[in-house]
């Protein structure tokens, strides 16, 4: 049981909503698609789905304060930020578009400044993770019961599995050469994408994850999923949280050897 249990079942049923929404857009022939300023792609299935979850929200706890990707910071009728849902309508949305199943979405609650419930929900990849503090992490293949999930006992980076999500991150970090020294001394290198990796991470099949260039609504519910199922999230520079810009996660065994090889 966890004190969060209720808004745990509130965001899987606006996970649920949120699947419909984006399952009867992926692969649409008529599917909107505009460049925001930062030049990323938004489509009209993450505003829907973005919308959906505010409106849910503002139904279920309107005290509560919700930063979404796509509409931005609202604060709670209460005028309060101690409790703040944080979404990311479909993450992953240049794999959407491309009719790849790689993408998901990301809903959390963050309180007192740290997520403490976190959903990925990948119609596409038939799976849902989901994780609140105390209750350990999930996943439910779809049409299959849900089942507890760890990351793996991997203390040695020979033996480790690397997820790096894309090249051009970390070169633009100025950190190429930190990732190519890595791909060297892990037994494997791969860019799985986006939240998957981190599902990966917290089944135990991951060892290591670490990207550049992220926002919170990027990371935040992924922080639950990984802490409950064991391992350790942090930034690259070692803060905790998804506010820093980057993230690394690990099984936990491997994170502070990391942590120092990657210190600036």
């Amino acid at each position: 049981m966890s004190r969060y249990d209720d808004d745990l079942a509130l965001a899987l049923r606006m996970a649920d909503a949120a699947d419909a929404i984006a399952m009867e857009r992926f692969g649409a022939q008529d599917l909107e698609i505009t460049t925001k300023p930062d030049a990323t792609h938004v489509t009209d299935a993450d505003r829907a789905v973005e919308r959906s979850i505010r409106d849910a929200l503002a139904a279920e706890r309107p005290d509560d304060a919700i930063f979404g990707e796509e509409f931005g910071q609202q604060p709670g009728a209460a005028g309060g930020t101690d409790r703040q849902w944080i979404i990311d309508p479909i993450d992953g949305t240049a794999h959407f578009l491309r009719g790849t199943p790689i993408w998901a979405t990301l809903i959390a609650l963050v309180v007192d400044h740290h997520p403490v419930v976190g959903v990925v929900s990948s119609p596409a990849l038939h799976a849902r993770w989901w994780a609140a503090q105390g209750s350990g992490a999930w996943k439910q293949p779809a049409g299959e019961e849900a089942h507890r999930i760890r990351v793996s006992e991997v203390s040695d980076l020979s033996d480790a599995v690397l997820s790096y999500n894309s090249i051009q991150g970390w070169d633009g970090a100025g950190r190429i050469d930190d990732l190519v020294a890595l791909q060297r001394d892990v037994w494997r290198a791969r860019s799985y994408g986006d939240a998957w990796s981190y599902m990966l991470l917290a089944e135990g099949k991951v060892d290591v994850v670490g990207e550049f260039d992220l926002k919170p609504y990027d990371m935040a519910a992924l922080v639950p999923v990984v802490e409950e199922a064991g391992g350790t999230f942090t930034s690259i520079g070692g803060e905790l949280g998804p506010w820093h810009g980057s993230a690394l996660a690990t099984n936990g065994r491997l994170h502070a050897g990391l942590l120092a090889r990657l210190a600036r």
